[in-house]
């Protein structure tokens, strides 16, 4: 799930990343484009309620591509992501848009 938070101040959006609280894990990282794909730079916070969440600043105007690393060996798509595109890996890589 995102969440997003457009500053005023400046060309920053605040996005909150998410994971479905029905997700069984002992640790989720989020890797993407922002963190040149490092699977162990940005571990999120497990939250009261099972899920796991980060909330970043990014650049307003962009897209940044991304995916959930579970349990250091499983990958996994956010189901609410601005879209879709195809990775040279397996599968599909989740897309947020930070266009106000």
């Amino acid at each position: 799930m995102l969440k997003k938070q457009f500053l005023k101040t400046k060309p920053i959006c605040k996005v909150t990343f998410s994971t479905s609280p029905e997700l069984k894990a002992e640790t989720v990282h989020l890797v993407g484009d922002f963190n040149n794909w490092s699977e162990t730079e940005t571990p999120m916070t497990r939250q009261k309620d099972g899920r796991f969440s980060i909330t970043l600043e990014l650049a307003k105007g962009q897209e940044y591509q991304f995916r959930y690393l579970v349990n250091r060996t499983e990958w996994h798509n956010d189901w609410e992501a601005d879209k879709y595109v195809p990775n040279p890996y397996s599968g599909d890589n989740s897309v947020v848009s930070t266009h106000e």
